[in-house]
């Protein structure tokens, strides 16, 4: 996924949905992955994410 990649979510009270940057998400999780918990390792390898 390109580092620009980002979505729009509806927020439930919110008039206007609500952009989530994933690609800035993934590239600085992915570079901080050696400061991850346990249970964040094994949540990320569960949706499928290999490098977790």
């Amino acid at each position: 996924m390109p580092r620009g990649a980002s979505e729009e979510i509806a927020v439930d009270g919110e008039p206007e949905p609500a952009v989530i940057k994933l690609g800035v998400w993934i590239s600085n999780t992915k570079s901080r992955r050696d400061k991850l918990t346990q249970d964040q390792q094994d949540a990320l390898r569960e949706l499928g994410v290999e490098w977790a």
